[in-house]
């Protein structure tokens, strides 16, 4: 049984700071203001999702693709952080209203909500876009107070992002559709159980082994 790791585990000094923080390049760092080094991991977080987003399979029967931004999210909420994570997130949803950049080169607001002959019409993939942005920023935060320095921690916080996304997108799903909750979980949930294990796994891994990586860089100086 994991123990869940203490939300202030991390020194306070080092509160805040995400494996983000070591992607830039020291001697490039120094030559850029703190301002332009985030808006450039906002940026390339965004592309990132972006890319994983146009990774997808159609399931049969459902209007869900598997797809690897789950897999996106869950890492760019991890090393930037709740801030950086959300807006990097915030960023991916707003240019995909105007950019064929979600699953299957969707775009356009009508993806996630818009209006038909009766009224508001709810995307069948919305919920999964909102969600998103809610579970990138929890894991994020979560980041920034040390889970992901430790597998158990990591994968802690890798359960609580997945849980946030399907708690949003189930019910949003069985709006949409017109479906029982019940229905629902078997179209937007079922076939992606063992696919988002993987991605959560895989998420969970990266972050411990890039934390002793940079603890061997600094070692090395």
């Amino acid at each position: 049984m994991l123990a869940t790791p203490h939300l202030h585990r991390v020194p306070a000094a080092e509160r805040g700071i995400t494996i983000g923080d070591f992607l830039v390049p020291i001697r490039l760092g120094e030559r850029m203001s703190s301002r332009i080094r985030h808006i450039a991991l906002v940026g390339i977080g965004a592309v990132f999702i972006a890319l994983t987003a146009n990774i997808a399979f159609a399931v049969p029967g459902t209007p869900v693709p598997v797809t690897g931004q789950t897999l996106a999210i869950l890492v760019v909420g991890g090393a930037l952080g709740l801030r950086r994570g959300a807006l990097s997130i915030g960023l991916y949803l707003l240019l995909g209203l105007f950019l064929p950049i979600y699953a299957h080169q969707q775009h356009g607001l009508n993806t996630i909500v818009g209006f038909d002959s009766g009224g508001l019409a709810l995307g069948a993939v919305g919920g999964y876009l909102i969600g998103f942005l809610f579970a990138g920023a929890l894991v994020g935060w979560l980041a920034e107070n040390g889970w992901d320095r430790h597998i158990g921690g990591a994968i802690g916080a890798m359960i609580l992002g997945e849980v946030v996304i399907y708690a949003i997108a189930v019910p949003w799903l069985a709006l949409a559709l017109r479906v029982s909750p019940a229905r629902a979980i078997e179209l937007g949930l079922t076939p992606f159980v063992i696919g988002d294990t993987i991605k959560l796994a895989i998420a969970a891994g990266i972050f411990p082994f890039a934390w002793w990586l940079v603890g061997r860089r600094a070692g090395d100086r």
